[in-house]
């Protein structure tokens, strides 16, 4: 993903984030050296040992402060209204319950605050979608950490009491050939 652009994507998710940060589903921590200097601290949350070590290494080369915690997105470690800003990459088609994980976002989130995310998303062709409902109920979500390509992400974030503010839909990688994976979204969302 990298090598395709990825990097420039974390840099746009991150652009404009300030205050305190959490971040669901940190995974190795790759966003991590994309943080603006406008952050004072970020919360990164990831259930996966092996994922958290990882980034536990890349946290330390980090020009903000990130605090590496084991949780999950139905039960994200935080108060009421304890975070300015909340970053989703590429997680919210793997959480057990979309729902559930956005309502726990949109608690840990102030009034105003805002959602940054960046996911694969539900395709806007019926042929691809088809594609993408085949592989969620066979093999994809068992051989790809639970992941599900289907999911309406942009639907489930607005139902979960957030605005969108910016939203940006593409697919990713450019070139190559199309996979159920392809169809991307990302934007900013404003907790309500």
């Amino acid at each position: 993903m990298e090598r395709e652009g990825g990097a420039d994507l974390r840099r746009r998710l991150l652009a404009g984030l300030s205050g305190r940060v959490i971040e669901v589903g940190a995974g190795n921590g790759l966003n991590f050296a994309h943080y603006p200097p406008e952050v004072t601290g970020v919360l990164a949350v990831e259930p996966e040992p092996y994922l958290r070590e990882v980034a536990r290494r890349n946290a330390e080369a980090a020009a903000v402060p990130i605090e590496m915690v084991d949780g999950v997105a139905d039960q994200l470690p935080g108060e009421d209204c304890a975070f300015d800003a909340a970053v989703a990459s590429l997680v919210l088609c793997s959480v057990p319950d979309q729902r559930t994980a956005l309502r726990e976002v949109h608690r840990v989130l102030r009034p105003g605050g805002r959602l940054h995310f960046l996911e694969h998303v539900r395709a806007g062709t019926q042929g691809l979608l088809r594609a993408q409902r085949v592989v969620d109920a066979t093999i994809w979500p068992v051989f790809f950490g639970g992941c599900h390509t289907a999911r309406d992400t942009v639907a489930a974030i607005e139902a979960a009491g957030f605005r969108l503010e910016r939203l940006d839909r593409f697919r990713f990688p450019e070139a190559g050939p199309t996979v159920p994976t392809s169809p991307h979204a990302q934007g900013v969302a404003v907790r309500q």
